[in-house]
């Protein structure tokens, strides 16, 4: 017996070929549109050639020594006094005697002296650590057993330098003894230089003042205890 198939069975039979068909192609549409999308924006995109980084255009830093120092405060100034157990005179000779700084002065290599036609004084100093060695003049004016005096005329290291000591007598009950005032106002051209002064200031200036002190000791301590010991006698 032959079997017959309906024509709405084939109909039915052929639209639900016509739908599974439509349904495949709208499958492979979407998982290929999800491969796309996995492939832009997913783990497969790192296989691309790399982007390149957003790096800025300058990259703040920052230092030990800050450049941008005010000019306005760059000049230095201190002033110190003490009593000392020399004669106003001797303590004169030991700070008037520029041509021997490089011999006690902490620092100095070398100290010349030049007088000119007119009675001045111009001293040349060198300064400095190695290898690292600055020159400068000054110009130097005295009041004989008074007064000293040293202003910076020329070099690259100083836009202003002056010095002044003075020298009085000290108490009526210590006849061997001064009292010295000294005195320096100084601005470097470099803003490292002062900034590295304003760091370093306190001791390089207890330094210098004891030196002369120290100078003077080497220089007329026997001489003081010469009359101590008559006078003990």
């Amino acid at each position: 017996m032959t079997r017959r198939t309906s024509p709405r069975l084939l109909t039915a039979l052929r639209e639900m070929s016509a739908a599974r068909s439509a349904t495949a192609v709208r499958g492979n549409g979407r998982r290929a549109n999800i491969l796309h999308s996995w492939g832009s924006c997913g783990a497969p995109a790192a296989r691309r050639a790399g982007l390149p980084l957003c790096v800025p255009a300058s990259t703040p830093s920052r230092s030990f020594i800050n450049l941008a120092f005010p000019t306005s405060t760059r000049r230095i100034e201190y002033t110190e006094c003490r009593t000392l157990g020399y004669s106003p005179e001797q303590m004169y000779n030991v700070v008037a005697s520029v041509d021997q700084y490089q011999h006690f002065v902490p620092w100095c290599k070398k100290s010349r002296v030049t007088k000119g036609q007119s009675g001045d004084v111009r001293a040349d100093l060198e300064i400095g650590f190695p290898p690292i060695v600055e020159r400068y003049t000054s110009e130097v004016t005295v009041v004989p057993n008074h007064q000293v005096r040293a202003v910076c005329t020329d070099g690259s290291l100083f836009s202003h330098l002056e010095t002044i000591w003075k020298f009085a007598p000290a108490d009526q009950d210590l006849p061997a003894s001064c009292k010295v005032d000294f005195y320096v106002s100084f601005e470097f051209k470099s803003l490292l230089h002062s900034q590295l002064a304003r760091i370093f200031f306190d001791e390089v200036v207890k330094q210098m003042v004891n030196a002369f002190d120290s100078r003077a000791a080497m220089l007329y301590s026997s001489q003081q205890e010469a009359p101590s010991r008559r006078r003990s006698t």
